[in-house]
């Protein structure tokens, strides 16, 4: 009698949470466009929103 688990059939395919969280690469990319984005947005969003200066 054959053991049910060694059975020769198709592998359980990966889930895509696995094969996303297994990309290092793409984690690193995502991480720097996320870090450039927020960064670049918040100083723009402080030099826009500056008052005025009164100048002597």
């Amino acid at each position: 009698m054959s053991d049910p688990t060694l059975d020769d059939s198709v592998p359980e395919p990966i889930p895509p949470g696995q094969r996303f969280f297994d990309n290092i690469p793409l984690l690193l990319g995502l991480g720097l466009l996320v870090m450039f984005v927020l960064y670049t947005g918040w100083g723009m969003w402080e030099v826009l929103t500056l008052p005025q200066a009164t100048l002597p």
